[in-house]
């Protein structure tokens, strides 16, 4: 089982209890969106219908009737296999003929041949789609090798760049507005360390920045910090005074 920061379970609930519309949106494409609610779940906090991932703002791009070829995990074919009424083909299978899309995200088997496949497919008129571009992901070892770096890979082998589905770009900021069935957010929240993501993000979705400082937080840049504490409880206490 996950381990939950200090207080972050509690502040969650307490934002449930004062009716305050939540979602927990996460550039992990490689788990499944039930995956993620169950590890959620697990630790107390109530996530079911309640987590979008890059994996879905992903499969939105494809949209349906499309043979796919993927790069990618579990949660990427899960997503697709909701949305897209076509063919899912993996890459690790052997594939041949035509697709319409190619969706890389993070997996651990990408090898020379899968990178062949995936830019030839490209390179012969399929639409790449990445679920995100975070070149690491962080884990209690230190940060390992994340989608954005096998994404790049392929960008380069092609001669493509791709549409970047995840945090900080358009596709996921039309998945949060379709989930929360609003377009002005601008008296929303969002919560999060990266200001290159989670900060960039707010900026897109037009709405406030609480940035929680960790140990991957980064220097402000030019995205505007409207607020920025130690804990997640201390953010949740200054949204709830208003």
């Amino acid at each position: 089982m996950q381990r939950p920061l200090p207080g972050a379970v509690a502040a969650i609930s307490r934002l449930d209890d004062a009716g305050v519309p939540v979602a927990f949106v996460t550039n992990n494409s490689y788990r499944s969106v039930a995956e993620q609610e169950s590890a959620l779940e697990q630790i107390g906090v109530r996530a079911r219908g309640r987590v979008l991932t890059s994996s879905l703002a992903a499969a939105e791009v494809v949209g349906a009737g499309s043979r796919v070829l993927v790069g990618g995990g579990p949660g990427v074919v899960d997503a697709l296999a909701r949305k897209v009424d076509g063919e899912i083909v993996l890459v690790e299978n052997g594939p041949t003929g035509q697709f319409d899309h190619v969706v890389v995200g993070f997996h651990r088997h990408f090898d020379f041949y899968g990178l062949h496949a995936l830019s030839s497919a490209i390179r012969s008129g399929a639409t790449f789609v990445a679920t995100n571009d975070d070149a690491t992901y962080p884990t209690p070892d230190g940060p390992i090798p994340g989608g954005g770096s096998i994404v790049a890979a392929v960008a380069t082998a092609s001669g493509v760049q791709p549409i970047i589905a995840g945090k900080p770009h358009l596709p996921m900021a039309q998945l949060v507005r379709s989930h929360f069935g609003q377009h002005d957010m601008s008296t929303s929240w969002m919560v999060g360390d990266r200001v290159s993501t989670d900060g960039a993000f707010a900026r897109l979705l037009g709405c406030r920045f609480a940035r929680v400082r960790s140990n991957v937080s980064e220097a402000n840049g030019k995205v505007p910090v409207t607020m920025e504490r130690d804990t997640l409880a201390d953010v949740v206490d200054e949204i709830l005074r208003g």
